[in-house]
């Protein structure tokens, strides 16, 4: 397979994100960066902007990227459904709800002509890491009472907002095929990982559940998984 610079590039940034995004240098391999060949046929200076947006939507760190950063959009509703079951006897486990958003998920992937069956296994890595949230939430409210909610979010308001997002995300998937089953998605998806982790300012508990969030985005590869806090 033939890397394109921008590939070349982006796998460096891959493997220096490892470091940053779990601890260690060891888990990811990447060939180094190299100097970009120069353009034959430059773009217009007032055209470049435009350009430049289209080939990093199109490229596949840009069809990675909005994976990272919607799986931690729906982990900051973790942090509001922990508040929502906090002090009543909703269980952090729902088998009900979750049958009913991998039912859903799995139909809109076959509407946009996705795999249904590796849409679901994404979407249980998801739910999963939004209950890594709640746990570790829920724990540290205990542990110091005094950091505990004093309001409590409704809980199906939050799920039309967890449905919305879930759309985007299987839109994502489905319009992703090519990078995720690349042998450089792994690399490329742990810094574009890292990338929100940095923008969002994620703690240690948010980061672990990100990394969970993404383990099965690409397929055969899996991203390493962050160290515990």
């Amino acid at each position: 397979m033939q890397l394109t610079p921008s590939i070349r590039s982006a796998l460096a940034a891959g493997a220096a994100a490892v470091v940053l995004f779990t601890g260690t240098g060891t888990a990811v391999a990447a060939p180094a960066a190299r100097p970009a060949a120069p353009v034959a046929h430059p773009v217009a200076p007032e055209a470049r902007p435009a350009a430049e947006a289209v080939a990093t939507a199109h490229s596949p760190y840009g069809q990675l990227r909005p994976l990272a950063e919607l799986s931690a959009e729906r982990l900051a509703t973790g942090d509001l459904v922990a508040a929502a079951k906090w002090g009543t006897d909703s269980p952090i486990d729902d088998p009900v709800r979750e049958r009913e958003v991998l039912n859903a998920v799995a139909e809109q992937a076959r509407q946009q002509g996705a795999d249904p069956a590796a849409t679901v296994r994404v979407f249980r890595d998801q739910i999963e890491a939004n209950k890594i949230v709640q746990r570790g939430l829920h724990r540290r409210w205990d542990a110091v009472p005094g950091q505990a909610p004093t309001e409590r979010p409704d809980l199906q308001q939050l799920r039309k907002e967890i449905n919305r997002i879930n759309g985007a995300l299987v839109g994502a998937l489905a319009g992703s095929p090519h990078a995720r089953s690349a042998p450089y998605c792994a690399p490329l998806l742990t810094a574009a990982a890292a990338k929100v982790r940095h923008e969002r300012h994620l703690d240690g508990l948010h980061t672990v559940a990100l990394a969970r969030s993404l383990r099965s985005v690409c397929a055969g590869i899996r991203p390493p998984a962050a160290p515990a806090p």
